[in-house]
């Protein structure tokens, strides 16, 4: 009987431990979301006040994405990473993402950027949260919508139905580079 209660004991020790580990990892997954969140409101509103016909396009498009990240050029290599949100305007579902980039070429400097992708069909949204798309390296300063002749002033072409602005928040950086941009959906974040 003894044995048994010291049993009991120690599997509800080992229950009660479990579940305040569970508790602590889900606090910090909502906190990190929310920290994310609040990145990617300040992004946009970085885009609204420099380009305010943004807000429309963000408003219309079919679902779009905020990546703020930190990249590093010394000599010829080069490094950024980064975190954000994908948010489909349509069915309200939200993917959190991690971003990488290598680069090889000439340049010197940090940066703090923004990165906020506007997609314009299903099939961009489905392609972008898969981590599957591949970018361009179009930069035009007017891309045209391929849907209703509009455009999206201020934007460049990323991949088809997908448009990325750029804003930088701080940091010079001279580069002339080849890069290689992985976004992926961050694991962590988005299993609870």
């Amino acid at each position: 009987m003894k044995k048994m209660m010291t049993w009991m004991l120690a599997m509800l020790m080992v229950c009660m431990m479990t579940a305040t580990a569970m508790a602590a990892s889900q606090e910090k997954v909502q906190k990190e979301r929310a920290e994310i969140d609040e990145l990617s409101v300040k992004a946009l509103q970085n885009l609204y006040t420099k380009v305010p016909s943004a807000e429309r396009v963000i408003e219309n498009c079919y679902a779009y994405a905020t990546l703020s990240n930190t990249g590093i050029k010394l000599g010829i290599f080069g490094d950024a990473h980064g975190r954000g949100v994908a948010i489909n305007n349509t069915t309200g579902e939200r993917v959190y993402l991690r971003m990488k980039e290598m680069g090889i070429g000439l340049g010197l400097g940090v940066k703090e950027y923004d990165l906020i992708f506007v997609m314009g069909t299903e099939e961009a949204w489905n392609t972008f949260i898969s981590g599957d798309i591949k970018f361009a390296s179009s930069a035009e300063a007017s891309a045209s919508d391929g849907q209703e002749g509009g455009s999206v002033e201020g934007a460049s072409i990323a991949a088809k139905g997908v448009w990325v602005y750029q804003m930088t928040k701080k940091g010079l950086a001279l580069d002339a580079s080849i890069k290689g941009t992985k976004i992926y959906g961050d694991k962590d974040l988005n299993t609870w």
